[in-house]
């Protein structure tokens, strides 16, 4: 049976995920009695939380505002896991600086148990980290917020900044954040043009929460919205390229963030790439490292056999040093 300790953290746990939860619900998602849950509510008001409750058999527990909290405790891999984590968030800037990171880290390592703190440091002897691509930089309290938002699953008023620099305000039904490694995207319903959309989280003012509760009904795939979002944006130039491989080969060489993937016939595959030039689109299919046919337009064809006659020239070609 799970001991009191751990059930109470537990407890604290399924009230931050809700606005609202009976009794009943608690119980069942907990295995225990409502009487066990009413005694534990009793317990954390005990220790501090303000846990407020409405009476009769419709209501609810919701977790209120804090003035004490549980103290945190971990194990030897979670202390671990979260030092690594914090680590490497302070490195890649994922939280659009690394001073938060930092300043956990540092707090987490003064009360790290000595062995804790002996095998980080074996670790950072044998780490190499390889430098980071400077992408956009996102503030770590918008971050929160719209974590906290996807959480509550209320509706929320978003102000946001598009790519031309202009400012709208619009009312959403938050789903979840995806991170693709570069940049975070928000991905939620927006409730005037009834359609889920996806937000970059760094053009984000300000997020609130309304109050108003939402179910969302059959909502998309995070992931793959995201993807697609990406691969539709408009560029001044777009190559068809004719890679010697099925479709799931020139998927993994050539993400769907990056192009639109058609197959033409079991073995070959027409990729569709957007770039801002063709010198540009040229780099980027020297770099996939496979035989490839350039199908249009013509000006990627050309840059992309200059470029291949410089390489050939600079390596030992006729026309090139002996």
């Amino acid at each position: 049976m799970i001991g009191t300790s751990a059930r109470l953290l537990r407890l604290v746990s399924l009230l931050s995920t809700r606005p609202t939860w009976t009794c009943r619900e608690l119980a069942e998602r907990m295995g225990v009695t409502g009487r066990t849950v009413r005694r534990d509510i009793a317990r954390l008001r005990e220790l501090g939380y303000g846990i407020e409750s409405d009476p009769g058999p419709w209501g609810g527990y919701r977790l209120g505002v804090a003035t004490r909290v549980l103290p945190l405790v971990l194990d030897d891999e979670e202390a671990l896991a979260v030092a690594v984590a914090l680590r490497e968030a302070a490195l890649s800037g994922v939280l659009g600086s690394e001073q938060a990171a930092l300043s956990a880290l540092l707090k987490l390592q003064q009360v790290l148990p000595p062995r804790i703190a002996h095998r980080l440091s074996e670790m950072d002897a044998t780490f190499v980290h390889t430098p980071r691509s400077e992408g956009p930089r996102i503030n770590p309290a918008v971050l929160l917020e719209l974590a906290a938002a996807c959480r509550r699953g209320e509706r929320s008023r978003l102000s946001y900044r598009d790519h031309a620099g202009q400012d709208s305000v619009r009312d959403v039904d938050p789903y979840r954040l995806v991170h693709t490694g570069l940049r975070w995207y928000f991905v939620a319903r927006d409730v005037a043009r009834d359609q889920w959309r996806t937000f970059r989280a760094d053009r984000v003012v300000h997020v609130r929460t309304t109050g108003q509760p939402v179910e969302l009904v059959d909502p998309p795939d995070p992931a793959l919205l995201v993807s697609r979002g990406i691969a539709s944006v408009v560029y001044p130039l777009y190559g068809r390229i004719r890679l010697p491989h099925p479709m799931d080969r020139a998927r993994a060489l050539v993400p769907p963030t990056i192009g639109t993937h058609h197959p033409d016939g079991p073995d070959a595959t027409i990729v569709e790439i957007g770039a801002n030039d063709a010198d540009q689109l040229a780099r980027y299919l020297l770099a996939l490292g496979t035989p490839l046919r350039v199908l249009s337009p013509d000006e990627v064809r050309d840059a992309l056999l200059r470029r291949t006659r410089e390489l050939f020239e600079e390596n030992g070609g006729r026309s090139g040093r002996q």
